[in-house]
């Protein structure tokens, strides 16, 4: 009977940390859109709102952190459900990175809306953000569903995000072999197209963690990345 409370209890504390990670999902995949949405309309508004709301996401991973420790400390989780509790605070450190990257992506809207537009590279980088919000979607619901196979898709799904950020860094070099001019803002728009693509890195280790919860076992093969460019990029 007391083994039954204790389990019953460990299922309440895992129930209100897995809350907390779906409403730090959802922060994040707001930070994601808003932050594109600024930049392809110069809106610097809103991207002074995506950075400000960034405090809320690192403060819902300090609070998982916290809530995660002290199940950890107080319950003694068998080996199954420890997995599940430190799969947790990973997925929180994922989730807060891309909810960094998000607001270094609205950091530089407002430099970028003191310069001309480049052909329409704030739509292509808005299309490859929404790619990697939807890979974001479902490696929430993956990990809530415990669903290894939507999780794999998640992970194959990256690739298409490296060929976008690919097709992109090619077409910020022409640009700035173009026109000198265009070199200031094809850097930070390259900068913002990096820290995209990372997003989806980190969307992809979430996934690779769903996988792992669920079965036991990394995935099978290991992940080639499509990122073909020869730059070694700072992350900021």
């Amino acid at each position: 009977m007391e083994e039954q409370h204790i389990a019953s209890a460990f299922d309440r504390d895992l129930e209100a940390i897995q809350a907390r990670i779906m409403k730090m999902g959802g922060l994040v995949e707001a930070a994601i859109m808003e932050a594109a949405r600024a930049l392809e309309t110069r809106d610097e508004e809103l991207a002074a709102k995506v950075v400000k709301e960034d405090a809320a996401i690192d403060g819902l991973e300090e609070l998982i952190n916290e809530d995660a420790a002290r199940v950890i400390a107080i319950r003694a989780p068998a080996a199954v459900d420890l997995r599940v509790v430190l799969s947790v605070m990973k997925i929180s450190g994922h989730l807060e990175r891309i909810g960094d990257y998000a607001k270094n992506m609205a950091k530089r809207t407002s430099v970028l809306a003191q310069s001309p537009a480049v052909a329409d590279s704030a739509a292509a980088l808005r299309r490859m953000a929404r790619e990697v919000e939807l890979m974001l979607k479902d490696a929430l619901d993956s990990y809530i569903q415990r669903d290894h196979e939507l999780a794999r898709d998640v992970i194959d799904r990256d690739r298409d995000v490296d060929q976008m950020y690919n097709a992109l860094f090619r077409e910020f070099l022409t640009h700035m072999m173009e026109d000198p001019r265009n070199i200031t803002s094809c850097m930070h728009l390259h900068f913002i197209a990096k820290n995209v693509e990372r997003m989806g890195d980190h969307v992809t280790a979430m996934a690779e963690q769903v996988v792992y919860l669920v079965t036991g076992n990394k995935p099978e093969e290991e992940r080639t990345k499509a990122d073909t460019t020869s730059v070694s990029t700072q992350e900021v």
